[in-house]
């Protein structure tokens, strides 16, 4: 590797290099303990100072350094980690350096010229890999000890790297921490005793910050059941986000395909960069915050002053920009934030220098002043950019009458709807679409109706209307503490959908995308698949109390969101819990708003949640655990085992409480849900537990708690509902008798927000993030005790080798995904599937593993026999082979009996193995998780698995004279190299001459007339000949020899077509006891799993 030109005084400092090249202006050196010589004090002392040291011209081996005859500097201009490297550069040196050095007059023109040089060089292999990289040069030198002490395949990138101390038990290890896209790797050697750790992302089941007596702070990792710790980092913060993202991406990618989106930073695993990961982190937190759209990235931020009208100040905080929105987040405890669309951008008015202001105008007549912005003058060009707005007088002036034109439409359509439909073209079964909420038809408000509750929903409606005039009143309005405390006193019925539209961002998703819900619709409209049949069986189970849902138009409604979704969004399709949330939103909110609150929903504010493994509601089962042990330590000193309360909360977070309390309490529930997020459940959750206190802690055993908690829910009402009887008993849960005594939703959310408001919605995703590990990692060890137990009962192999096959199936799954987004593997992933079809190979990577772990080492990676091994055991021809098929093929030829082991010999030879084409490609693949899964070809194969009767050799069909000279150079493969060579190899030799003599017999016997002597006697002779060389052969030669007289054998009986049976040939082998005894003699697989773990990541990087 070329290095930047470096001065070093001492050529020979400390005696620690040794010269091996010279010449007149550059030296080649080696350093002491490394190569010939190596070793000893020296050697100790060398490579404790080059791991602790942070420079690679210190670290590496080799290196060159440059000099003139008339100077004592020398300059380190090039590094090498192998011999092979650093003479190739001393060449290039050579060839084309020395040749131009002679034109010079003076050694600084000398040495100019070399450095010039040199830095060309370095900025034309930079051009490419180390461009996004904060220091380039001293990236390179960490790349070259990355790539030196590990052997990771070069496709491997490395992300960023750390000086840090491992704990190797109560022993801290200095060295350095290297953070890769697919690897934590650490390297350490003190004095002799090198340290060195390779860990996968996608093995680690625990990552998180730690402190204790003895390490003030550290990162502690739990991977494969072991714990390691990292402290002594300088940036320990940065460090652990860092592999909290990588952690992340790594899971997602692998594990996790329905959850992962393809990020513009992180669409290719070679190219991830320290940038790009920091900027995807903070993209992602400010996505969360402001409840923005997906596509969203943060792209400036600028601290500043904001005049916040209400309150008569200015607030301290930041502007945020993405491409379509203009954010502000206060930072002084106002908890104030506002966002503003550039569409309703209408002005950015000329900044006023003197205190660095900017003023953005909105629609409504409102205004937004901004001071002390560092780069006002910037900012505001931007947001001009952005809106498309010009600084031009005239412009304003233009902009102005076309917004008066605007208004004047906007008028008129307001007094004529029914022009609406005619100017934006939509298509009349359009039509069928509801545009007015269900509570509104089945509920509509008696105006005149004066009763106590109705005068309290007036107050509050006028409540929120004082709000919206000081506040503003849609996108822009702004979010402050009052703003909560008006949704936990409770939302006015009028008001729901349009609230619940704007705290959850969908009122921006339905502003962007004009008719998309329309054209779904009538996209989605008679599709048939698996989920519009669960659809359709669950659309009368959705609120079926309530009015509005025994009737056509609740139910159509319903369908037609439910099937549009399902329609855009494949991956989840339909999930449970679905038609509940469903049906609220329609109660409340237009049917199109309601599929974009439901799109919020799903896709943004409960991630993960409604798959078919619903992994967001684990994970944020596991962080409600967390805040129980937090806040409620009596309860969880009186029932240790908190997986109880996982059980008895998955309801709430699937269906926000929703089948659970009566429905007119449920709904203040999902205001707040809209308002602050998982943090409200998880508030209430723990109001809920903590009001249960007592009564859970006297009970017995889980039904009693089971029961409590029941009667607890059904005694929660809503003393301010202005909802009729009849919509108020339009329950979930269980209603059947009048409980006793009355829980107030108000009171209960007040409470909830009193005791545990100060959660912060930060430390959530903190914790959401540090469970989602440990959750995957649970469900994946599901899947592996399942796949065991289905496997160990068809196989010899023990619990623990059965183990270690299953790490190295899945493991060399992963190897093929780690360097690409395109690879089969990854592809034909598919969670959802069957326990023994979620992790497959195809022939490239079957061929890799199968090589490393069958006895006989006879199938080399990609060779002939390896496909026709592999077409052998891909039972339904997929052209994938799970654990099963691959297990019950290593447990044939390491534990099966003599004829079994034949057998799968013979059977390779022969079709489906043997002759078709031998292109190794999948030749069938299903596609999966689109349309309708054909439940009766799974119940077919099932059912032919059960009546599969056990396959005996009369079964097994003759084998020709081809397949017979492939077979026979099979067993020559098989005893190349056994100590016993010579003798197999004369035994095979014997067996195949004895049944060429058979098969000669018995076509004389069959024939009625003798043939010519000439002929048949001087085939058998010939084979007869080929079989004695093929035996006399040393076993250097054999398969050569071998394959030839084959060859020549098969051609001369081209003429006389002949066959054997597998009991013939079964019989002429018993009768070579050389070759029995090969094949009975025990082979340890133990030791060959043991290879194949510290073989399949070099195999790969050797590639």
């Amino acid at each position: 590797m070329w290095l930047k030109p470096e001065e070093i005084l001492l050529k020979n400092a400390f005696k620690l290099w040794v010269t091996e090249k010279d010449n007149e202006y550059f030296v080649l050196q080696r350093r002491r303990g490394y190569g010939e010589g190596g070793g000893g004090l020296t050697g100790l002392l060398v490579g404790t100072l080059d791991t602790v040291l942070d420079s690679t011209s210190k670290v590496a081996p080799y290196r060159i350094l440059h000099h003139t005859p008339d100077s004592q500097i020398y300059w380190s201009i090039a590094c090498g980690v192998t011999k092979e490297e650093i003479v190739h550069h001393w060449e290039w040196l050579q060839q084309n350096i020395m040749r131009t050095l002679s034109v010079f007059d003076s050694s600084e023109d000398i040495t100019s010229f070399v450095q010039g040089k040199i830095r060309g060089l370095i900025a034309e292999e930079g051009k490419t890999s180390l461009v996004l990289e904060d220091d380039p040069e001293k990236f390179r030198e960490a790349l070259l000890r990355f790539e030196k002490w590990f052997n990771l395949p070069p496709e491997e990138k490395l992300v960023t790297y750390y000086s840090c101390s491992y704990w190797k038990g109560k022993v801290p290890c200095q060295g350095w921490l290297y953070l890769s896209t697919n690897f934590l790797c650490f390297y350490s050697y003190l004095l002799g005793a090198e340290v060195k750790l390779v860990i996968s992302w996608d093995e680690i089941w625990r990552l998180e910050k730690t402190s204790n007596v003895i390490l003030t702070e550290s990162i502690h990792v739990l991977a494969n059941g072991e714990d390691h710790y990292f402290s002594m980092l300088l940036h320990l913060n940065e460090t652990f986000v860092i592999m909290e993202q990588l952690a992340d991406y790594s899971i997602k990618r692998l594990f996790d395909k329905e959850g992962f989106q393809r990020e513009p930073a992180l669409s290719d695993p070679l190219q991830i960069t320290k940038r790009g990961l920091e900027a995807h982190a903070k993209s992602e937190q400010f996505r969360t915050f402001f409840r923005l759209p997906k596509e969203e990235n943060l792209l400036e931020v600028h601290e500043c002053f904001l005049w916040v009208p209400f309150s008569h100040f200015n607030t301290l905080g930041k502007i945020c920009l993405s491409e379509n929105y203009l954010c502000f987040a206060s930072q002084d405890g106002s908890q104030c934030h506002i966002i503003i669309p550039m569409r309703e951008v209408v002005n950015v008015e000329k900044p006023d220098s003197s205190s660095r202001a900017l003023t953005v105008c909105v629609r409504g007549k409102r205004a937004l002043r901004f001071s002390e912005v560092r780069d006002y003058q910037r900012l505001a060009n931007t947001i001009r950019s952005r809106c498309g707005i010009s600084a031009s007088p005239q412009h304003s002036a233009s902009s102005e009458a076309i917004r008066g034109e605007c208004q004047s439409l906007i008028n008129h359509f307001e007094d004529n709807p029914e022009d609406v439909t005619l100017m934006v073209g939509q298509k009349d079964s359009s039509k069928a679409v509801s545009t007015e909420a269900l509570m509104t038809v089945f509920h509509p408000q008696d105006v005149e109706n004066l009763d106590p509750k109705m005068l309290k929903e007036k107050m509050k409606e006028q409540s929120w209307n004082i709000h919206f005039s000081e506040y503003g009143r849609g996108t822009s309005m702004f979010f402050t503490r009052k703003t909560r405390d008006l949704i936990v006193r409770g939302v006015p019925e009028a008001l729901r959908g349009e609230l619940w539209m704007l705290f959850s961002g969908a009122v921006n998703d339905m502003a962007t995308h004009p008719g998309y819900y329309t054209e779904l619709v009538e996209q989605s409209l008679g599709t048939s698949t698996l989920a519009t049949d669960e659809i359709e069986r669950d659309l009368h189970r959705s609120l079926p109390e309530h009015p509005a849902f025994q009737s056509d138009t609740g139910i159509s409604a319903l369908r037609r969101v439910l099937t549009a979704y399902a329609y855009r969004n494949p991956k989840i399709g339909y999930c449970q819990a679905m038609n509940i949330l469903t049906s609220v939103l329609l109660l409340y909110a237009k049917e199109e708003e309601a599929f974009w609150l439901l799109v919020a929903v799903c896709e943004r504010m409960l991630p993960d949640y409604f798959n078919r493994r619903i992994i967001g509601a684990l994970v944020d089962q596991a962080v409600f655990e967390d805040l129980i042990r937090e806040h409620l330590p009596q309860l969880v000193e009186h029932m240790t085992d908190l997986s109880f309360f996982s059980s008895v909360s998955l309801s709430w977070f699937l269906t926000l409480f929703i089948s659970v309390l009566p429905i007119e309490s449920a709904v203040n529930v999902v205001d707040c849900f809209f308002y602050d997020g998982i943090k409200a459940i998880l508030q209430l959750g723990l109001a809920v537990l903590d009001y249960n206190m007592e009564a859970l802690i006297g009970c017995h055993d889980d039904a009693e708690a089971v029961t409590i908690l029941n009667k607890f829910f059904d005694s929660v009402t809503n003393r301010d509902s202005p909802l009729p009887p009849t919509v108020q008993q339009a329950s979930v849960g269980n209603n059947d008798k009048a409980s006793d005594f009355n829980v107030d939703i108000s009171q209960l959310i007040r409470e909830a927000y009193e005791k545990y408001g100060a959660i912060r919605s930060e430390d959530v995703e903190r914790s959401r993030k540090r469970n989602k590990l440990y959750v995957i990692q649970t469900l994946e060890d599901t899947t592996k005790q399942n796949v065991m137990r289905v496997v160990s009962q068809e196989v010899r192999f023990s619990a623990l080798q059965l183990d270690e096959l299953y790490y190295l199936f899945k493991r060399q799954h992963f190897l093929s995904c780690y360097w690409t987004m395109q690879s089969p593997a990854l592809l034909h992933h598919d969670p959802s599937l069957a326990y023994l079809e979620q992790y497959q190979l195809g022939f490239q990577q079957f061929s890799v593993l199968f090589s490393l772990l069958e006895p006989w080492a006879f199938c080399t990676p990609k060779s002939t026999l390896s496909l026709w091994v592999f077409r052998l055991i891909d039972e339904n021809q997929d052209g994938l082979i799970n654990f099963k098929e691959f297990c019950y093929a290593l447990d044939t030829l390491y534990g099966g009996s003599f004829t079994n082991k034949l057998k799968f010999l013979f059977k390779l030879h022969l079709p489906p193995a043997f002759d078709l084409p031998e292109d190794g490609v999948i030749r069938k693949s299903p596609e999966r998780g689109k349309g309708k899964v054909d439940l009766q070809a799974y119940l077919k194969q099932w059912q032919n698995e059960i009546l599969k009767k056990e396959e005996t050799i009369k079964d097994l069909p003759r084998i020709n004279q081809a397949q017979f000279i492939h077979f026979s150079k099979t067993l020559y493969n098989i005893f190349h190299g056994d100590p016993e060579e010579e003798s197999l190899y004369r035994a095979v030799a014997h067996v195949t001459s004895l049944l060429l003599r058979m098969e000669e017999v018995g076509r004389r016997l069959q024939e009625p007339s003798s043939p010519p002597e000439s002929s048949k006697p001087a085939n058998t002779s010939a084979v007869e000949e080929s079989s004695t060389e093929e035996a006399s052969t040393t076993p250097e030669s054999c398969d050569t020899s071998s394959s030839h007289n084959s060859q020549d054998a098969a051609a001369e009986l081209s003429e006389t077509e002949w066959s054997f049976s597998f009991e013939q040939v079964l019989a002429s082998l018993l009768n070579e006891p050389a070759i029995v005894s090969f094949f009975e003699r025990p082979v340890d697989i133990q030791t060959k799993v043991g290879h194949a773990k510290v073989a399949q990541l070099k195999l790969k990087a050797n590639k």
